[in-house]
């Protein structure tokens, strides 16, 4: 009963991270800068809110900002202020929303531009089109995971055959907290959370994926931690966050599909197929190298979906 107000606090520290220190694996390290560093493409990421994407896309435009290339962004709202790129605010009350921002955006020559969210079939269809005319073009969309992206921009009305080309890589993230070097302390693993852990291993080696490249010490018994609470965490047990990621790279095998308007389901077969982790598996690195908890990755990765 009676008002509410919810408030939106930005650390403008945040956007200090550098892309190294998101918490994502080498091997996927490397497909994101080999991808933000080409000249054209389009780069999706998904995520609910309050997943880290602003702060992934603006760790992009950092990490690719040069005095020679022209970047524009169209935001709701700008978040943080970022020296040297043109920045514009969605303001829909004077018509200017994320499609005529795109739009504007066009005529004034950009090597990149970054779309805040794709809403609509329009903002779709041109973020695609800039794609194949030589720009680089990132920004959002409203999936469950990086497989999702595919079907849902042909739900949108974007045709598959141009989407083949344009669409250079999916991402999906999640943030949770990470374990207080200070003070955690090993638990016992209960058999839920075993049977969990067994579950996504067997997963990750019938696809010829091994956690111990990264980092997971699979000769010795599981060790999981939870948070206790110290001075230096403020007693919370946890101390800064980061990214549980997944993505799925557009390659020859991908391309294939698109035409043939894949499912979900048929999207991750393939792309589990790539060698990267998915989204359950990179969350389990992250559990059995101590880094967080089971609980705290529990809370945003679905460790039941098929």
């Amino acid at each position: 009963y009676g008002e509410s107000i919810v408030m939106r606090l930005l650390n403008p520290k945040s956007i200090r991270v550098k892309l190294e220190d998101m918490g994502i694996e080498p091997k996927l390290f490397e497909v994101f800068m080999r991808e933000i560093k080409k000249p054209n493409g389009l780069i999706l990421l998904t995520g609910p809110t309050g997943s880290g994407k602003t702060t992934t896309l603006y760790s992009f435009l950092q990490k690719i900002y040069s005095s020679e290339i022209k970047i524009i962004t169209i935001e709701d709202p700008v978040e943080y202020h970022l020296p040297g790129i043109t920045q514009t605010q969605v303001d829909t009350e004077k018509g200017y929303t994320f499609l005529e921002g795109l739009r504007s955006a066009l005529r004034q020559d950009p090597d990149v531009i970054m779309v805040g969210e794709i809403r609509d079939s329009e903002t779709a269809k041109i973020a695609v089109e800039s794609a194949l005319t030589g720009h680089l073009v990132f920004s959002t969309l409203h999936t469950n995971n990086a497989a999702g992206v595919i079907p849902r921009l042909i739900d949108l009305d974007v045709n598959p055959k141009i989407l083949v080309s344009a669409l250079s890589l999916s991402i999906a993230q999640r943030l949770v907290r990470k374990l207080c070097v200070e003070c955690k302390k090993e638990k016992q693993i209960l058999e839920s959370e075993k049977i969990i852990i067994d579950k996504i291993i067997s997963n990750a080696v019938a696809h010829k994926k091994d956690l111990a490249n990264y980092g997971v010490d699979m000769a010795s018994p599981f060790k999981l931690y939870e948070p206790v609470g110290c001075e230096k965490c403020n007693f919370t047990g946890y101390k800064g966050r980061m990214g549980i990621f997944e993505a799925v790279h557009n390659n020859a095998e991908i391309e294939a599909l698109i035409p043939n308007n894949p499912s979900e389901r048929e999207i991750k077969e393939v792309s589990n197929n790539q060698g990267n982790l998915n989204m359950e598996e990179d969350g389990i690195v992250k559990i059995l190298t101590g880094t967080t908890s089971f609980e705290e990755v529990a809370s945003v990765v679905d460790f039941y979906a098929e």
